[in-house]
Order: C-alpha cells, then sequence, then structure tokens
C-alpha cells in the first residue's frame, strides 16, 4: 500500500459487513501462480508527462463487484509507459492489493467504519495520493474517486512508483532487484524503502509483501501481455 503506515487488513472486517458483500456479490481474482523473482531494472520519466486514456471501459467496476486485476492491463501498460516504470511490476503489485474485495460500495462503508483506510484497487492512502498528483494531469482529481475510477488508481499507482524510484540510490544490495525495492517503497513507504536500498533487512511484514509479489509475478506477466 503507498504509505510508511503499517497496512490494515480486510479479514477483520465487521462480520455482518462481510455477510452482506458475500450475499449480494460473487466471483473472485485467481489465485496466484509461482514464479521466479523479478529482476529488471525501471527508468525514469519527467515529472509532468499528459496521461493517455486506454481505449477499452474494461476497468470499469463489474455489476456483481468481481475484480480481476487483468481487467486493467490496458490502463497498466498506458500510465506505467507514461511513468517510465515496468507495466510487469505495476501489475503484480495491483495482484498483491487484491486481497480484499474492491467493491466500491464496499469500499466506502469500510472508509466510514475506518476513516484512514486506503482506497481504490491500488490500495492509495489520501495523504499518499495528494502527494503524487502534485503538477500531474490529474491534479485536479480527488481521493475519494478512487474506487469508481480504476484507471484513476493505476495512473496514481504508476506515478507514485515513479517517484519512489527517483529516490532510490544507484548502489543497492545484491539480493534486492530494483522492482523489489519498488514495491516494498510501495507497500512501506519511501523510508522504508531507502533503508532496505541500504542493507536493513525487511521485517516479516515487508518480507511477505515481497514473496506474494514473486508468488504473483508470472502470472501478473500474462496479464499485462494480454
Amino acid at each position: 500500500m503507498a504509505t510508511a503506515r503499517a497496512r490494515w487488513r480486510w479479514w477483520v472486517l465487521p462480520g455482518a459487513a462481510v455477510t452482506v458483500w458475500a450475499l449480494v456479490h460473487t466471483g473472485h481474482g485467481p489465485a496466484p501462480d509461482a514464479a521466479p523473482r523479478p529482476s529488471g531494472t525501471t527508468s525514469t520519466a519527467p515529472d509532468v508527462t499528459p496521461s493517455a486514456t486506454p481505449g477499452d471501459d474494461s476497468t470499469a467496476p463489474r455489476p456483481d463487484g468481481a475484480y480481476d486485476p487483468a481487467d486493467c492491463a490496458a490502463a497498466v501498460r498506458t500510465y506505467a509507459t507514461a511513468a517510465g516504470v515496468h507495466p510487469h511490476l505495476l501489475m503484480a503489485i495491483l495482484y498483491n492489493e487484491a486481497y480484499k474485495p474492491h467493491d466500491p460500495a464496499l469500499e466506502r462503508a469500510w472508509q466510514r467504519y475506518k476513516p484512514d483506510a486506503a482506497f481504490g484497487i491500488a490500495n492509495m492512502h489520501r495523504a499518499a495520493f495528494d502527494e503524487v498528483k502534485r503538477g500531474r494531469d490529474f491534479a485536479d482529481r480527488k481521493w475519494e474517486e478512487l474506487p469508481d475510477d480504476r484507471k484513476l488508481a493505476v495512473e496514481a499507482a504508476a506515478w507514485y512508483l515513479h517517484d519512489l524510484d527517483r529516490r532510490l540510490p544507484a548502489q543497492r544490495p545484491a539480493d534486492h532487484s530494483r522492482d523489489d525495492l519498488l514495491a516494498l517503497g510501495y507497500n512501506a513507504g519511501a523510508g522504508n524503502m531507502l533503508a532496505f536500498a541500504h542493507g536493513t533487512a525487511p521485517g516479516a511484514q515487508a518480507r511477505s509483501y515481497l514473496d506474494r509479489l514473486h508468488a504473483n509475478w508470472a502470472q501478473a506477466g500474462r496479464a499485462v501481455a494480454r
């Protein structure tokens, strides 16, 4: 999640909310596939790049509330390319962040219960969104729009990764690729990412996030190649 704070867990949703969602919606994303760890490097891009709108609307929330990150493949390719980050990495992060239902109504219901909750398919907190949108073509958009606008969520996540990439040092530990560190930064925040880049070992939560990224890598590659 795009914040330095520890991510909250949707499996602690009140039983009533989960029951209502289960009764109203059906369908789940595909299970992760085992895969080798990512090993590429990520290039940087100018701070402000006009954003293109992918030519399909498959990112729109489905009527039954089901969500598959692969539906966002066109948006991932477009916005990752504009931001100068790997589409494969961005898609793998979307799979990592698909651990909870991404139904707009349920997200808003949970946010009323937990005001500091994250929004959208990329699980972005308000402070992170307000920071990353500055000077960008979506600067006039609001964090509250993220649950309903998946393209906006993907665009913001792509530029957040871009901003993290600019902060990485040239010299990094051999046991973490650039994509690894960017994913850790997305989950744990820029400060922790820099600590990991200077040799600090990730804790259990960060390690779990990275392990899931590696497990999702193959399926993310297939999705982004659609």
